[in-house]
């Protein structure tokens, strides 16, 4: 009984975790993150970088734009 009663919970929490999604703090640092690499990496001229490109997500989209940014600062402050 007790067994039954923890994976339900268990099962419950899971499900609500689940359906919450990300959240758009977490998306805003994926999406800068993104940026950062892509601006850094393109302006220094270093390699191609994967992405995720959630480009649907407004958080990600403002921070992959503000990475970009810093980036793209960062390689050049360096040189």
């Amino acid at each position: 009984m007790k067994m039954t009663l923890k994976l339900i919970f268990i099962l419950t929490v899971s499900t609500f975790l689940i359906a919450y999604g990300e959240s758009s703090d977490s998306a805003y640092d994926r999406g800068y993150d993104d940026g950062y690499a892509v601006g850094y990496n393109s302006t220094c001229n270093i390699r191609s970088t994967m992405i995720s490109g959630d480009w649907n997500n407004k958080h990600y989209s403002e921070g992959y734009a503000d990475g970009s940014i810093d980036g793209s600062r960062a390689c050049l402050n360096q040189n």
